[in-house]
């Protein structure tokens, strides 16, 4: 890809939202070079499409944007993973490979953790709350969130920053232009924590435990020998559950927060009226949704908008334009907690739901909860501009520092 293109690109991944609005307002659907994809931007078509999976495939849903160099590709040849899991699998594989993750994140798991994150999340602000500032999204948002899907899975505590690190580091060599040293050293981190999945992968097998892990090692498995190809596809199902549990859910704390203080009497009346808190959450996850979109991939001739699509065309389905379209939210670019609550997609929709939407709506009441009672006074950094990260999957502030 050129620099001119790499440029464009970042612009976009900075802010979609002007890309979206002019897709919606052109006739059928509208093609950018910038992701090398058919945008669809419209709720009613990306609600279409969804709900069309026969005629979509999510086979390249986490198809990266950048290669990585082949040192680095030989640092990931000695790791584990790189099978299909469930974001990038269709028809019967994708529902075997979705249920034990749907019985993992059920009602009453997320219920049992809660008193747990709750806990988690007073602790942390506890840890800066006497210090009149404080950099959000390292002290607050990108733990709890780690800790929490952590304890799910069953991973020891002193396992978990490695882990979240890991993900972090996968992101970044598959979605960021880094130098080739970079790109080396991610990768080793990124085979570190899969060694460490690895570990946690044999030893249930070995010895069965009441957490995720177990389940999925149970739903792989079975009960007789623990092949190799196993711990490879185990180790994939764990990353990418791992990934989504907790970067989702930081980039949404951190986007709720700066959308909020940004929107002055928002916060001062969220902090006023806390039984807002739940509206508060939806209104967020729709105005600036942490997960903008996938590609998907047509499966044969299909026609979506009135635009004409071959077999093997690409789809960028781009949640955070359908969660502006004012054919479905009035106001659509307005930050509003006072909205009555529409039915946005924000989490997906269809087979291809976020079977953790329920864990990160919690874990953001809870964070809201906290901060609003212990911080009434939280402010935006004046000095510090809130610079957005690059990305589509994980939407965030890089760095969200806050006074009070």
């Amino acid at each position: 890809m050129d620099r001119e293109l790499l440029g464009r690109r970042d612009e976009l991944q900075r802010d979609p939202y002007p890309h979206y609005e002019r897709a919606r307002q052109a006739d059928g659907l509208t093609y950018l070079d910038e992701l090398d994809a058919w945008l669809v931007a419209r709720d009613a078509d990306v609600r279409e499409v969804l709900r069309r999976p026969e005629d979509f495939s999510s086979a390249n849903a986490l198809i990266p944007d950048v290669l990585p160099s082949p040192a680095a590709l030989a640092v990931l040849g000695g790791g584990f993973g790189g099978r299909p899991v469930v974001v990038t699998s269709d028809g019967a594989r994708h529902q075997e490979l979705r249920a034990p993750i749907v019985r993992g994140l059920s009602p009453a798991r997320v219920a049992g953790v809660l008193p747990y994150a709750a806990g988690r999340a007073a602790e942390l602000v506890e840890g800066f709350a006497e210090d009149g500032e404080v950099e959000l999204m390292s002290a607050y948002a990108g733990k709890l969130p780690g800790d929490v899907i952590g304890r799910i899975v069953g991973l020891d505590p002193e396992d978990v920053p490695g882990v979240v690190h890991g993900g972090h580091r996968a992101e970044e060599l598959l979605f960021r232009p880094l130098e080739e040293a970079e790109q080396v050293a991610a990768a080793e981190d990124v085979v570190a924590m899969q060694h460490t999945l690895d570990r946690y992968v044999r030893e249930r097998h070995a010895a069965p435990r009441e957490d995720l892990c177990t389940e999925l090692v149970g739903a792989v498995a079975g009960p007789g020998d623990l092949t190799l190809e196993h711990r490879h596809e185990l180790v994939a199902h764990l990353q990418n559950l791992l990934i989504a549990g907790h970067l989702t859910t930081t980039a949404l704390i951190g986007t709720t927060v700066l959308h909020l203080l940004r929107h002055r009497e928002q916060w001062e009346l969220l902090c006023a009226e806390p039984a807002r808190i739940a509206a508060a959450v939806e209104e967020a996850a729709r105005y600036d949704s942490a997960l903008q979109g996938f590609r998907w991939v047509t499966t044969g001739p299909v026609t979506v908008a009135g635009t004409e699509l071959p077999p093997g065309a690409t789809v960028f389905v781009a949640f955070g334009g359908a969660n502006r379209d004012a054919a479905r939210h009035p106001r659509p670019d307005a930050f509003d907690i006072t909205r009555a609550p529409g039915r946005h997609l924000a989490f997906g929709v269809g087979v291809h739901g976020c079977p953790g939407s329920q864990l990160a709506r919690e874990q953001l009441r809870l964070t809201l909860e906290e901060l609003t009672r212990r911080l009434p006074g939280l402010r935006l950094a004046d000095d510090r501009p809130v610079e957005m990260r690059p990305t589509m999957i994980h939407r965030s502030p890089y760095r969200l520092r806050l006074t009070w």
